[in-house]
């Protein structure tokens, strides 16, 4: 009985812990909610897609478990109200994961639209800036804290193919040195701050932009002929229990850290020239 009780303990690893994870309505947001829950957290998905998010709270136990926010990352309001939500709601914020992103379709330097690469920006890198200043606002006074940012393979590595879009790289690269000067800051109170950087993998945003006719099976298909490791295909999963361990106490003292998920990739690709563009010719939108 002893022993099942210790093991009990150590599975529910984020156990009274209170987490807001923007974007938490699908993809990798969504496992990583549904991941936290199963291992003890209070959840607070926050997120555009009203329909989705509402779905997945109460899934996942309702308001007095999992609280749905509507939360557009590139407002300050939005996201000051987020944190504010958690800690009005379940006491405190000890893990914020940000998760919202977005991409933009794939096209050449020269005609990449000026409105578009702005827009990527302002979700991906100003909406991680916002969420990581409200969440130190709270977790500072308390000196304890998690914060992790979902950047990407793009955010060391230039690639010329519909999935390394110019704005898409340049925004994770920024996250990447957010991430950094963030830590820095952040440890002499206590506050740990940490990127996950996945490789490609089939989620509803990838598959929008990339999949066109065959959907997840066309994004799966693009990734896995790159793909450094064969015989594993990563999924959203695979990159929630990567958030889960930055989260746990088993990463007490990892800070400032970005933990490729990438089977290898970034090690084994030499140049983007050597990367073939299979969607040449076919159309993005």
């Amino acid at each position: 009985m002893g022993s099942t009780s210790a093991l009990s303990a150590v599975a529910k690893r984020l156990q009274g812990k209170v987490a807001l994870i923007t974007g938490g309505a699908s993809g990798i947001g969504e496992a990583t909610a549904r991941l936290f829950r199963s291992h003890g957290a209070k959840v607070v998905i926050a997120d555009i897609q009203d329909g989705l998010g509402r779905s997945v709270s109460a899934d996942l136990g309702g308001p007095s478990d999992c609280l749905y926010v509507r939360c557009d990352v590139t407002k300050e309001s939005d996201v000051r109200d987020a944190v504010d939500a958690a800690v009005s709601t379940f006491g405190g914020l000890d893990v914020m994961h940000n998760n919202a992103g977005t991409i933009d379709p794939y096209s050449p330097l020269a005609e990449t639209d000026k409105s578009r690469f702005e827009r990527v920006l302002a979700v991906n890198l100003m909406g991680s800036f916002l969420g990581t200043k409200h969440a130190a606002r709270v977790m500072v006074p308390r000196k304890r804290g998690c914060i992790v940012m979902t950047a990407s393979t793009s955010a060391i590595m230039g690639a010329a193919t519909p999935a390394s879009t110019h704005a898409y790289v340049t925004s994770k690269h920024g996250m990447l040195g957010l991430m950094k000067n963030a830590a820095a800051e952040l440890g002499r109170f206590g506050v740990r701050v940490n990127c996950v950087s996945p490789y490609g993998m089939a989620t509803p945003l990838s598959e929008g932009v990339l999949g066109g006719a065959g959907g997840s099976a066309r994004v799966e298909e693009l990734f896995e002929a790159y793909s450094a490791l064969k015989g594993a295909r990563l999924t959203v999963e695979d990159v929630a229990q990567a958030v889960l361990y930055l989260a746990s106490e088993e990463a007490k003292y990892v800070s400032g850290h970005n933990l490729v998920v990438d089977g290898g990739f970034t090690t084994t690709v030499c140049s983007p020239a050597q990367i073939d563009n299979p969607f040449v010719g076919e159309s993005m939108n």
